[in-house]
């Protein structure tokens, strides 16, 4: 695994960038010669889960919002599980788009 200031670039694909961080907050990284290694279908469990997450999130925050009565503490909770799913979400779609062949990310 590689940290942020490393800025690994994926070497013929074999580079991917897991769902999570190390403890400081730098990216992780995974190189394997297959997508079916123990911790790259690990890595595709998480993914779902924190897409599924992002949804009720994602349904959690639109009732937020849709409630004229919804107080400071509860829109400031939405929004930040919000940016932390959208985060999240974003990690992903940048992990998934390096893997297709021939993305320059």
């Amino acid at each position: 695994m590689s940290t942020a200031q490393e800025r690994p670039r994926p070497v013929d694909g074999q580079l991917r960038l897991l769902p999570w961080t190390t403890p400081e907050g730098n990216p992780c990284y995974l190189s394997t010669d297959s997508g079916h290694s123990r911790l790259s279908l690990l890595a595709d469990d998480v993914e779902a889960a924190q897409l599924d997450s992002g949804e009720q999130v994602l349904l959690g925050a639109r009732a937020v919002l849709a409630d004229a009565g919804a107080g400071e503490r509860a829109v400031r909770f939405a929004l930040t599980r919000a940016v932390e799913s959208l985060s999240e979400a974003l990690r992903i779609a940048v992990s998934r788009g390096r893997r297709i062949p021939g993305n320059d990310l």
